[in-house]
């Protein structure tokens, strides 16, 4: 069997109880918790927060669901050109520590300024990833799919307006719901990625009738057009609805009407992964492990796009230049409600903001955003983290804008003997779980029960942490007593 890797507790949830942060239940990195860094440069993805960007002169929004939220530096105009040194010199430190594996791409101006890829695409066989390895995307897959229906309703196959029950009408809501509210996550249908059971089946094929019965199964979680709520089933559907309207399959719509035009052949929405042209993707416990593959027939349009980092680039330059939906669609693809677009969120950085999307799925994580200031796009596909990658997304757009940043020493702090006394049984009252913490070799490991192992990093001030999940951990020897922060929330465990 496969380990679930990111299955890690996760607290600080809407309403502060304690979840699972798995980040093979969703097509978007959105409900994973990436936490503001204690530093200039911020960017956050947990609760919607982002802006769809303004294009080439634009508006200026909020958002607030799954957000990688980048915020002020210092600094104020840009360079034209990256320091290419530096930037290898930062990966160069992430590949030689094991923090990351992945691809990543700067656009200015239209013009390739910028690419690199570490790591491996097939750890197993020793395969090195190239700039041309492609890599799932997860959620940035539902920029596509909207675009798609936008090309629809500027053809006249479909309206805003049209309800659901046209197409699925044993959905709850159906006749209440329209294509609006799939695109801007105010249906109420509930997201079947969230279903406790999802892992177990979500390697398997599904055809359109399985996936529609298990998210009619699930219900509807609000009334439609109450609020917003991301739900992966929203761009399921959206797929299909497609589908029935063009007779033809998500995959050869993609390609017929965006990436053929585009020259972008790279990006499809098909086929198994095999080490090789596409990546598989790996959770770190102390060495890469790979991770279970999702099927592609489940996410369809919610999430089953895959691609290189440049095309993938290139896809969103030419979305923001016009040359993929007409200005009157992209605007209301950018316009937010309740901090959502429409396949589209928005992510400020120094001052600026740039619209784009987030994706999650198996081990994979991604952005793409689009900043109009400096015409500037930056993409980061990831299939295997041991860092905030916050960071790294920062770090490429200050990059791009000519502004400081630093390279990571990765320096490894030795556990002391007295900090070896850590190791034992922790339970808390909070959760049905107990976390049992082991030396080995020098260092710690932490692991909660039914769940992976996972190393955990000396630092300076004493503490222990987990960057890929945001964990930091405190042990009182004295008092027998271990303190579990993640996402805001605190929990205090007592050794056995």
């Amino acid at each position: 069997m496969q380990p679930k890797f990111g299955k890690l507790l996760k607290f600080g949830g809407e309403k502060g109880s304690p979840q699972i942060l798995d980040p093979a239940k969703t097509f978007s990195a959105y409900p994973i918790d990436i936490k503001p860094v204690a530093k200039n440069l911020l960017l956050s993805s947990s609760h919607p927060e982002r802006k769809s960007y303004l294009r080439r002169n634009n508006t200026d929004m909020k958002l607030r669901l799954l957000s990688l939220l980048f915020v002020m530096a210092i600094g104020a105009t840009y360079a034209q050109n990256v320091d290419r040194a530096k930037l290898d010199a930062y990966f160069d430190a992430l590949e030689k520590n094991d923090r990351w594996m992945g691809s990543v791409a700067i656009l200015k101006g239209g013009q390739l300024v910028y690419t690199r890829a570490i790591g491996y695409s097939d750890v197993e066989n020793g395969t090195k990833a190239t700039s041309s390895t492609r890599y799932r995307i997860g959620s940035i897959s539902k920029t596509f799919t909207s675009a798609l229906t936008f090309k629809a309703i500027e053809e006249k196959k479909l309206k805003l307006t049209d309800k659901l029950s046209k197409w699925f009408p044993t959905i709850t809501h159906a006749d209440q719901i329209s294509i609006d509210d799939l695109l801007s996550h105010r249906s109420g249908i509930h997201n079947f990625t969230n279903d406790d059971d999802f892992t177990q089946w979500c390697t398997q094929a599904k055809t359109e009738a399985e996936m529609t019965e298990i998210i009619r199964k699930g219900g509807s979680d609000f009334e439609p057009g109450s609020k917003s709520e991301y739900s992966n089933s929203n761009f399921v559907l959206l797929t299909y609805i497609l589908e029935k309207i063009y007779g033809k399959s998500f995959v050869r719509l993609l390609a017929d009407r965006i990436t053929t035009p585009l020259q972008l052949n790279g990006i499809i929405a098909e086929g198994r992964i095999d080490g090789k042209v596409a990546a598989h993707s790996y959770g770190y416990t102390g060495k890469w492990e790979k991770a279970a593959e999702t099927d592609l027939s489940v996410p369809s349009g919610a999430g089953a796009v895959v691609a290189d980092a440049t095309q993938l680039a290139r896809f969103y330059d030419a979305l923001f230049d016009g040359k993929v939906v007409s200005e009157t669609s992209l605007t209301q693809m950018e316009t937010l409600q309740d901090g959502y677009g429409k396949g589209l969120f928005t992510f400020p950085f120094n001052g600026r903001k740039g619209y784009g999307h987030t994706g999650g799925i198996d081990a994979f994580t991604s952005i793409a955003a689009h900043f109009d200031d400096g015409d500037i796009t930056m993409v980061r596909l990831s299939n295997g983290a041991n860092i905030e990658e916050n960071d790294i997304s920062v770090v490429l757009l200050s990059a791009a804008y000519g502004l400081p940043f630093d390279i990571p020493s990765f320096e490894k702090r030795p556990v002391t003997e007295t900090q070896k006394g850590y190791a034992g049984v922790y339970a808390t009252p909070t959760l049905p779980m107990k976390i049992t913490i082991m030396e080995r070799a020098g260092a710690l490991y932490a692991q909660a029960t039914g769940q992976s192992e996972f190393p955990l990093e000396a630092q300076a001030d004493g503490s222990f942490t987990f960057e890929p999940a945001h964990i930091k951990i405190r042990f009182d020897l004295d008092k027998r007593e271990m303190t579990l922060m993640q996402g805001g929330a605190t929990l205090l465990f007592t050794k056995e």
